[in-house]
């Protein structure tokens, strides 16, 4: 195994790793660890280059820092990417040499699932490294993070429902969810049960049939769903899926879904907002999964207690949108604007110490 350190001026540690016995090609990021060690999910997907994977890890690892940040965990902000298609070269043997890889940094920063892995991959990767969280046994172990991710996604929905509309029911509102993996599908359970209209895109056949049958779900083709008529369009897919090609389609008028780095740029929120189109930040309403997590890697789970701080979503994004009105500013420009104050705080407080 080659692990090579490479010189990003932007974070703490960046890592590359190959080993071509187990066919492991990865990057793992820590970003910063001012607020305590890093916390992030790994990612494993056929990126079409290694530098779009660590682009990727990077803006990954950064929303983290600010994820929990903003969900007032006492974690920095880490990620792990891995190159490949995890169909065909997601083996036991590949993620027990990631735990390898993991064991360098020494618990600067814990990982877990993310697009691509599942908990039973995790326990592989637990075999041969303890910096691994989203087991499913355990002291602590609490299992798939997903659910806690959606329901941290539908107290956003909320308050996105209550600021705009003065209502926070959901009985009759039509959502349009992009994409259905573990997060998407459970996503759409929650709000079928909630009375939610569902349209819903994916291009796993199996899963948009599950959807159909089990939440009476419209299924639509993927490049229509930014122009569905609904009235919250739920990104759930992959990044980037709000950008310059997307904007000019979308009519809903909230915007707000699990996916990680949904703006392909800063500029793409900011015109989400001069056209009047609320828009939840990502790291913000998608923190349940983490909140959950490190949970888990304190060491004395409570399911109530992540529960009460997954609902405090919600209020976290009330104030950000009562800020962004009374500013006339983007949400996502608070939401960092707030991160920012407080990694600084921290930062100051470790040098003074």
């Amino acid at each position: 195994m080659k692990i090579q350190t490479l010189t990003i001026d932007s974070h703490e540690e960046v890592l590359h790793v190959t080993d071509p016995v187990s066919a492991l090609n990865a990057f793992i990021a820590i970003h910063d660890t001012s607020m305590g060690p890093a916390l992030g999910g790994c990612r494993f997907w056929p990126f079409a280059s290694e530098d779009e994977a660590l682009a990727d890890v990077l803006r990954l690892s950064r929303g983290m820092t600010f994820k929990n940040i903003l969900a007032g965990l006492p974690h920095g902000g880490g990620k792990a990417v891995i190159i490949g298609d995890p169909g065909k070269i997601g083996t036991p043997v590949l993620f027990r040499a990631f735990g390898e890889a993991m064991n360098s940094l020494q618990g600067r920063y814990t990982t877990g699932e993310d697009v691509g892995v599942s908990v039973a991959d995790m326990r592989y990767v637990r075999e041969t490294t303890p910096y691994v969280s989203g087991l499913d046994s355990g002291p602590a172990a609490s299992g798939d993070p997903s659910p806690l991710t959606a329901r941290g996604v539908i107290a956003g929905m909320r308050a996105a429902l209550e600021h705009r509309y003065g209502m926070a029911c959901f009985d009759g509102v039509k959502v349009g969810v992009q994409g259905l993996g573990h997060v998407g599908f459970a996503l759409c359970g929650l709000l079928h049960r909630l009375g939610a209209e569902l349209t819903v895109a994916d291009i796993n056949q199996t899963q948009l049939g599950r959807a159909v049958a089990e939440f009476g779900a419209t299924p639509i083709a993927p490049d229509d769903i930014p122009g569905a008529r609904v009235d919250i369009l739920a990104p759930c897919a992959l990044g980037g899926t709000l950008n310059p090609q997307t904007l000019p389609l979308i009519t809903a008028p909230i915007v707000a879904g699990s996916a990680n780095n949904q703006l392909s740029n800063d500029m793409i929120g900011d015109m989400l907002w001069r056209a009047d189109i609320l828009y939840a930040p990502d790291y913000v309403i998608n923190a349940g999964g983490v909140i959950n997590v490190a949970a888990e890697t304190s060491g004395h789970y409570d399911k109530r207690q992540v529960m009460r701080q997954v609902c405090r979503i919600g209020g976290t994004l009330q104030g950000i949108f009562a800020r962004a009105k009374s500013e006339d500013r983007s949400p996502h420009r608070i939401a960092d604007e707030i991160a920012l104050e407080r990694l600084r705080a921290a930062r100051a407080l470790q040098t003074a110490a």
